[in-house]
Formats: C-alpha cells, structure tokens, sequence
C-alpha cells in the first residue's frame, strides 16, 4: 500500500485559518495553534452578536419613539396601545424613522391612534 504523506492538504488547512486570522494582534495572527483558537471564538462572537444587534437597534427605536412621544405629550405604552387597539400596523422601526425624518406625520399618526390633539 503506498504512503500517504499529509503536508500538501495540512498546509492548505492551516493556510486558510491564518488567512481568516489576518489583523489579529500578537501570535494571534500567525501561530496555527493560536490562530484557531481566536478564529472559533470569533465565530462565537459573530454568532452571539448578530442576534445582539437586533436587541440592540430595537431598544434604540424604542428609545426614539419615547423621545417622540413626549414630545406629542403621550406616553410610549399608551402610543403602542392605541396602535394596536386601531388596527395600525406599523412597526417600530417606521415609527422611529417618522419622528426623525417627519415629526408633523408622527404627530398626525398619534392623533389618530390615540385621539387626543398632541401637545
């Protein structure tokens, strides 16, 4: 049976984790053994931390729509509330957008919902 000699395919194996491990500091970058090792924990990291951000852009949409909210003089509950109640769907996301970009919309679309005439 003939020899199997492994160097060609170990070669490009390791060549593809230090290339994914290029701009990392120290060793980091150029020690197999270390490379890999900071190349699986920053799949980790990618993977926790692309759900994170979903968390995240929604407590910053959130956040707006308070601001907004308190400037129209209504709470954000009760602005989600009414929403719901109406039977508008509009999610968070399109409402931050409105009381950056269009605040006089916002207001309409909160005196609508709510049916008080914002402050």
């Amino acid at each position: 049976m003939a020899r199997v000699k492994r160097g060609l395919m170990r070669h490009k194996r390791h060549k593809k984790i230090i290339d994914r491990a290029s701009g990392y500091w120290g060793r980091k970058k150029n020690v197999f053994k270390r490379a890999n090792e900071q190349v699986m924990k920053s799949g980790q990291y990618a993977f926790r931390d692309r759900r994170a951000r979903k968390r995240d852009f929604r407590r910053l949409w959130i956040a707006r729509i308070s601001a907004a909210c308190a400037e129209c003089g209504v709470k954000y509950s009760q602005l989600i509330h009414a929403l719901q109640e109406k039977g508008i769907e509009v999610n968070r996301k399109m409402l931050s957008e409105l009381a950056i970009h269009d605040m006089p919309a916002f207001k309409a679309l909160v005196e609508h919902a709510v049916g008080t005439q914002p402050a």
